[in-house]
């Protein structure tokens, strides 16, 4: 071939299996600069133009977008071009960093999902692990507060590293209360990673011994206090009595014969008493 080949835009399309639209926007935006036939109206591109294409794809795929592309490869300086460079691998990094945090959440949640069915109705005694949370739902109805909206909306952010909590006060269990609390609650390595601090409405849960099981709440508005009650049987049987806020998570809802079943694991904190 000669060494003044001339392509027409279908041509380069072709080549390199790229829209003529995107051809006219690098040259609408100086990247390339096709000769125009005064008699035809035709572009004409040379090798020079298909190579500065060329780039143009080698850094889209390496996470570019189309403007930017655009400035790196017609309007940038060396130093502004490996400036780009190193703040793109920054973004890649924190991608890459969020990705694998991702990663380790899903796998956790996984475990705990596998992990319920084998503590339904069965009690073991061990120490909860610490973490942050607020409550905004009493009973059936939300708290619609400024400080509660902004909480929400700050920890929506925190999604999918926060848990559905909930919490039943000490002064109910074993009664016929009905009264509990949802929120959300975040485990102090996400807390630390995220930022997330203590104080106004969010809590530091520590840790505790307590009774730990699992159970079901089959249906709408179906919660209760009452789920916990095999818990506190077990307790007593172990010279153990209530000495905190009852308090667990919703592990997964799941349609079960024609319902919706939600599984639920649960920690009751302790202390020995003598009879």
């Amino acid at each position: 071939m000669s060494g003044n080949a001339r392509y027409k835009i279908g041509d380069v399309a072709r080549i390199l299996g790229i829209s003529t639209d995107l051809i006219r926007y690098y040259e609408e935006r100086g990247v390339v600069k096709p000769h125009k036939d005064k008699y035809n109206n035709y572009r004409y591109y040379d090798a020079w133009d298909v190579n500065f294409l060329v780039d143009c794809l080698w850094y889209k795929k390496m996470g570019f977008s189309i403007d930017e592309i655009a400035k790196m490869t017609s309007n940038e300086s060396y130093d502004d071009f490996v400036r780009h460079l190193s703040s793109q691998g920054d973004e890649i990094l924190e991608t890459l960093q969020r990705q694998n945090l991702l990663l380790e959440r899903i796998r956790n949640h996984t475990e705990s999902v596998v992990r319920v069915k084998d503590f339904l109705g069965v009690c073991d005694i061990t120490k909860n692990k610490e973490f942050l949370y607020y409550l905004n739902r009493f009973n059936l109805e939300y708290n619609n507060s400024q400080e509660l909206q902004l909480l929400n909306r700050t920890w929506e952010k925190y999604m999918p590293f926060t848990k559905r909590l909930f919490v039943i006060d000490r002064e109910n269990l074993g009664t016929e209360s009905e009264d509990y609390a949802f929120g959300f609650s975040i485990g102090m390595k996400y807390a630390e990673k995220f930022g997330v601090k203590q104080g106004g409405c969010v809590k530091h849960m520590r840790p505790k011994l307590c009774v730990h099981s699992a159970f079901k709440s089959f249906g709408k508005d179906a919660f209760t206090p009452r789920h916990l009650d095999f818990m506190l049987k077990f307790a007593s049987k172990n010279r153990l009595r209530p000495a905190g806020h009852a308090f667990g998570n919703l592990i997964c809802s799941i349609p079960e014969d024609g319902g919706h079943v939600g599984y639920f694991e649960a920690w009751i904190p302790v202390e020995k008493f003598e009879k």
